[in-house]
C-alpha cells in the first residue's frame, strides 16, 4: 500500500509543479505590455508637467524598443550561460527597477527607467517561446495562445487604466505607471521555483554541449522574412499605441475617450490573441492569416484616413485592434513554427526581435517629428497604411512552410 502511494504523490507533485509554471508563464506574460503601453495615454500629462516636445515624448515609448533591439540579441546567450528560467527572473527584478525609477518624474531617471522596463521585457520576450517550445514541444499552439493572450490582456490594462489611476483616482501619472511594478513583483515570486530546473540542468548538462547548427541566422531568406514581419507590425503596433489617442483627440474625440479607445482598440485583439496561435499551428501554412491581418489594415487605415463621423472611427479603430491582435500573436508563434529545435528558436526569437524591434523604434519618435513639423496626423495614417503593404509581402514569405536553416 505505501509503495503504491509513491507514484501517486509524485505524479501529484509534477502535476502541481506544471500547474505552478504554467501560471508563471502567464504572470510573465501579464508584464510584457502594460510598462509600455501605459504611457502613451499619459504622455499629454508627462508633457504638460515635464516640458518634453512631441518627438520627446514619442522617445518613452521608443527606448524600450531600443533596449528590446540590444537584449534581444543578448538575451539567448544569457539563458544558454545561466539559464533560461534564472535569466528570466532577473529581467523580472531588473523591470520592477526601471518602473520604480521611471515614476520619480525625474526627467533624466525617466528616460533611464524607461530603457531599463525594456531591457526587462525584452528578455523576457526572447526566452518565453524558447521556454516554451523545450517545455511543452507538442503544445506550441495552445501555449502561446495562453501566453499571448495574457499578454493582450494587460497591455489593453495597461492603456485603459492609465487615465482613470491617474485622473479618476488622483494617483498623477507618476503612480499611474509605478503601480505595474505590484504586478511584477508577483511574476517574480511565482516564477522563483523555477529556478531550480536551471540548477538541475548545469548538473547534468555539459558544459560543451553545442547548439545543432552554427551556421548564423542572417544567412537564412525564411529568418529574415520573420524578422521583417515582426518589425514592421511591431512598427505599427508601437506607432498605434503612442499616437492615436492624440490623433482621435485631433479627430474630435475628448481626451478620456481617446484614452479607452486605446484600451478597446487592445481589448479586442484579444481572443485573437488566443485563436491565431491554435489555427496557425494547424495550418499548412500561415498565409490566409497574413491576408487577414492586412485586409483588416486596409480597412481601418482608410476609414481613419476619410474619418468621415465618431461611428466610422471607432469600428476602423477596432479593425486595427483585430489586424493587431492577430499579427502580434502570429508573429510570436512564427518563432517557435520556423524553428527546428529549441535552439534555433531562442535564436530565431533573438534575430527577430532585435532587429525588429530596431526597426519598430523608428516609428514613434518619427510620427512624432512629422506630427510636430506638418501639425497633421493624416501624413501618420497613410506612411502606416503603406506599411501594411510591405507586412503583406514580408509575411506571405515569412508564413511558408520551412524551417530556418531548410
Amino acid at each position: 500500500m505505501p509503495q503504491s502511494s509513491i507514484p501517486d504523490s509524485k505524479e501529484k507533485i509534477t502535476k502541481l509543479s506544471t500547474y505552478i509554471f504554467i501560471v508563471g508563464i502567464i504572470f510573465v506574460a501579464f508584464n510584457l505590455r502594460p510598462g509600455i503601453t501605459s504611457v502613451g495615454p499619459l504622455i499629454p500629462f508627462i508633457r504638460e508637467d515635464t516640458g518634453l516636445t512631441n518627438s520627446l515624448a514619442g522617445l518613452l515609448t521608443t527606448l524600450p524598443l531600443l533596449s528590446f533591439a540590444l537584449f534581444s540579441l543578448l538575451a539567448p546567450k544569457l539563458g544558454l550561460r545561466f539559464g533560461n528560467h534564472v535569466t528570466i527572473f532577473v529581467a523580472l527584478f531588473v523591470l520592477i527597477v526601471g518602473i520604480l525609477t521611471r515614476s520619480t518624474g525625474i526627467i533624466a531617471l525617466i528616460f533611464i527607467g524607461t530603457a531599463l522596463v525594456g531591457v526587462g521585457i525584452a528578455i523576457c520576450n526572447v526566452l518565453l517561446p524558447a521556454v516554451i517550445k523545450n517545455s511543452f514541444p507538442k503544445k506550441v499552439g495552445i501555449m502561446t495562445s495562453l501566453y499571448t493572450a495574457s499578454m493582450g490582456v494587460f497591455a489593453s490594462l495597461g492603456s485603459g487604466l492609465s487615465i482613470p489611476l491617474s485622473e479618476t483616482f488622483g494617483l498623477g501619472w507618476k503612480w499611474a505607471l509605478a503601480i505595474w511594478a505590484i504586478l511584477s513583483f508577483a511574476a517574480l515570486l511565482i516564477w522563483m521555483p523555477q529556478i531550480k530546473k536551471d540548477v538541475r540542468r548545469k548538473k547534468t548538462t555539459s558544459i560543451n554541449q553545442q547548439t545543432k547548427s552554427e551556421k548564423p541566422l542572417w544567412t537564412s531568406s525564411i529568418a529574415w522574412y520573420v524578422t521583417l514581419f515582426m518589425g514592421l507590425q511591431s512598427l505599427s503596433f508601437y506607432c498605434l499605441i503612442t499616437w492615436i489617442p492624440d490623433v482621435l483627440h485631433d479627430f474630435g474625440m475628448n481626451l478620456s475617450l481617446a484614452g479607452w479607445m486605446l484600451f478597446w482598440l487592445q481589448l479586442i485583439g484579444i481572443p485573437f490573441n488566443f485563436m491565431t496561435p491554435l489555427i496557425a499551428d494547424k495550418l499548412p501554412n500561415q498565409k490566409p492569416i497574413v491576408i487577414t491581418i492586412c485586409l483588416f489594415y486596409f480597412i481601418g487605415f482608410t476609414g481613419l484616413l476619410l474619418h468621415p463621423n465618431i461611428t466610422v472611427i471607432v469600428i476602423c479603430t477596432l479593425f486595427l485592434g483585430i489586424s493587431q491582435g492577430i499579427a502580434i500573436s502570429l508573429s510570436l508563434t512564427l518563432l517557435s513554427l520556423r524553428a527546428a529545435t529549441v535552439q534555433e528558436a531562442a535564436r530565431l526569437s533573438g534575430m527577430a526581435q532585435s532587429l525588429g524591434y530596431l526597426l519598430a523604434a523608428i516609428g514613434p519618435i518619427f510620427m512624432g517629428y512629422l506630427y510636430d513639423v506638418f501639425q497633421t496626423w493624416s501624413i501618420f495614417i497613410i506612411l502606416l497604411f503603406i506599411n501594411s503593404f510591405i507586412i503583406l509581402f514580408v509575411g506571405l514569405k515569412a508564413a511558408e512552410k520551412k524551417y530556418v536553416f531548410e
